[in-house]
């Protein structure tokens, strides 16, 4: 299980865009500077993320600034438009193997320990906004920190 380039990288264009203050606008080759990126996939992600809802695109003068504010964008949203769930539900339907239907499908401790997994990713990623990672990695830690002990490798630390 891991996150796509598409999940980190277009986050991390959304944060770049996110700590520009109200009504700034940020232009693909700022984005692709200040985080590292080519600028044609800053352009491919800033496309997703304007096509989700998230950013609006200036002609003219061009740049993205957010569509509303941070405190209204909800991580578990955004992932969805840049890479989809760690576990879909017809992933059992789509995964049987050789076979017509899964030699699992009615009795399975995997799918118990994956819908789990996801419930948890997904409760997580609904409690958080962009607003709540526009600060830096000790912020961030505390914040994680509220979300609940065993939420995080930080509440063990």
């Amino acid at each position: 299980m891991k996150l796509t380039s598409h999940e980190e990288y277009g986050l991390r264009c959304l944060i770049c865009v996110g700590l520009k203050g109200p009504g700034e606008r940020l232009t693909i080759p700022a984005i692709s500077a200040a985080e590292g990126v080519s600028e044609a996939y800053v352009g491919k992600l800033m496309r997703m993320l304007r096509l989700g809802g998230f950013v609006t695109a200036a002609r003219g003068t061009g740049g993205y600034s957010l569509a509303r504010p941070a405190s209204q964008i909800v991580l578990r949203d955004v992932m969805s438009v840049l890479g989809g769930r760690l576990f879909e539900v017809d992933f059992c339907e789509t995964h049987t193997g050789q076979m017509r239907d899964c030699v699992r499908s009615a009795d399975c401790s995997l799918r118990v320990l994956w819908r789990t997994v996801q419930a948890a990713v997904d409760d997580i990623l609904t409690r958080t906004t962009l607003a709540d990672l526009l600060c830096n990695e000790p912020q961030m830690i505390t914040w994680v920190k509220g979300l609940g002990e065993g939420a995080s490798y930080f509440s063990r630390q």
